[in-house]
């Protein structure tokens, strides 16, 4: 599992930004801070409520030169119609291989809801250079983070 002090996996991906692109980790780094919050799954009550308050500290995040990207194993034009639906104005990248989710180490399984080989709800800093500076993982995929405690960690990055 990568914590604080690894270097952060390079991992290629799809990003749902309103299109779908490719996505390399490694064309984010260099210009600030990189947040990637990982979650189980668009749609479901915890991850909306997630990604609806990185939406409202946006602002914050920026003001810190950081780049906020959602992660999940859900697909690029769900990941759309998920930010459609919760206005959501930060990129999200679809990691339906488990390439990120694998290795940051952070797949879990969630039977009762039926998603399997998922993202842990979890969350990364990484620096201009791509080392981890802080990393969170959820006990409980329905826990979130300590948004202030993560804003710190974002501008001490």
């Amino acid at each position: 599992m990568v914590s604080t002090g690894d270097t952060a996996p390079d991992v290629s991906a799809t990003i749902a930004n309103g299109e779908v692109e490719a996505f390399e980790l490694s064309d984010h780094l260099g210009d600030g801070p990189v947040v990637l919050a990982f979650f189980p799954g668009a749609f479901t009550p915890p991850c909306s409520n997630e990604m609806v308050a990185l939406q409202d500290h946006l602002d914050d995040f920026e003001d810190a030169g950081a780049t906020l990207l959602g992660v999940s194993a859900d697909s690029a034009f769900s990941l759309n119609a998920f930010r459609d639906e919760h206005d959501l104005a930060f990129d999200l990248v679809s990691d339906m291989d488990r390439d990120a989710i694998e290795a940051y180490g952070v797949r879990i399984d969630i039977e009762d809801l039926g998603l399997l080989g998922v993202a842990n709800r979890s969350v990364f800093v990484l620096d201009d250079e791509g080392t981890v500076t802080y990393d969170w993982i959820a006990d409980d995929p329905t826990n979130e983070p300590d948004y202030e405690e993560l804003l710190e960690a974002v501008r001490s990055a």
